[in-house]
């Protein structure tokens, strides 16, 4: 099978762990663990966050005295090269030694008149009480938001509209590798204006970060994947979130998972980009822990979004 795994941020950092070097690495080891059986069996393309490293980077370089603020896409780039060089490094170290593994930078198209430049949603970065964010917004001209009980920075999430390398993913898939790319939803990029207002041929990077989940889903369609997984930090898709009436949504059909209205900073980008792809293609979407992947591949674990449904399934 051909599966797209799309990893959550607390494979790469964990909610208020300190940005290190070790912690990262500790982290990425977890997931190789439970990566290393598809790998051996699969096709398999690996996506990932980034925020909490784009952030670090950004206060890193804010620091430097005269040098202007690097943009987001670079920072992006920066980061999707360090992670993917530590998944590489982790998960080539529990296969065989001839499986070829590949990075590749991918940029990202998204449309220059999303509205979601004018309301920045995505969090990046690290958590702060509120005096801390709001001093770091006037001082570096950001946005700040209340994130449950901390406040992060926020920056613009435009829709992704395709990928731009997704031949080169598909030969290397062809060829036999396993595939780190998409990071952070990928490198955003547009297409420029001219003076009139019409679309150029020039890319140019913009200063955004994609959603992660909502990218890898748009890679999974365009290659075709047999699963698309997303594996994050809870067991599966719960309504009434943190109420008496909590249930797990063990499987459900897209357009029923849409309905619930699961919200925007969480669950709902998964649940967007599951539907998505299990409605584009009639093939699975899945969404739960990455430690029992295999569970989740083989239904017995997470959610299952599939049109091939009949009525959702709740657990306690």
């Amino acid at each position: 099978m051909r599966i797209v795994v799309a990893l959550g941020g607390n494979a790469l950092l964990r909610r208020g762990e300190p940005p290190t070097a070790e912690n990262q690495r500790t982290n990425v080891h977890a997931a190789a663990l439970a990566l290393a059986p598809l790998a051996r069996d699969h096709e398999l393309v690996i996506t990932h966050g980034n925020g909490p490293q784009v952030g670090l980077l950004a206060l890193q370089a804010a620091a430097l005295p005269g040098v202007a603020a690097y943009p987001l896409d670079l920072l992006g780039a920066q980061t999707d090269g360090m992670i993917g060089y530590l998944i590489e490094q982790e998960l080539g170290n529990l296969l065989p030694e001839n499986q070829p593994l590949a990075t590749l930078l991918t940029m990202t198209e998204v449309d220059p008149d999303d509205p979601a430049f004018a309301d920045p949603t995505k969090f990046v970065g690290s958590i702060y009480d509120e005096a801390t964010a709001r001093a770091a917004a006037a001082e570096h001209g950001w946005t700040v938001k209340p994130d449950g009980p901390h406040w992060r920075r926020v920056v613009a999430s435009p829709k992704p509209l395709r990928i731009f390398e997704i031949r080169p993913v598909d030969l290397l898939l062809r060829a036999g590798c396993v595939v780190i790319c998409a990071g952070g939803g990928g490198i955003p990029t547009m297409f420029e204006r001219d003076a009139q207002g019409r679309r150029s041929n020039v890319l140019a990077g913009v200063e955004a970060v994609v959603d992660k989940d909502l990218a890898s889903g748009v890679l999974a369609r365009e290659l075709g994947a047999d699963a698309f997984v997303m594996a994050t930090d809870v067991p599966a898709v719960i309504d009434h979130w943190g109420m008496p009436s909590a249930r797990q949504i063990a499987a459900a059909r897209p357009e029923w998972l849409l309905a619930q209205g699961f919200p925007a900073g969480s669950m709902g980008p998964k649940v967007e980009a599951a539907a998505a792809f299990a409605t584009e293609t009639g093939r699975p979407a899945y969404i739960g822990a990455l430690e029992v992947i295999g569970d989740l591949l083989a239904g017995r674990a997470g959610t299952l979004v599939s049109t091939s449904l009949a009525e959702p399934t709740r657990l306690r």
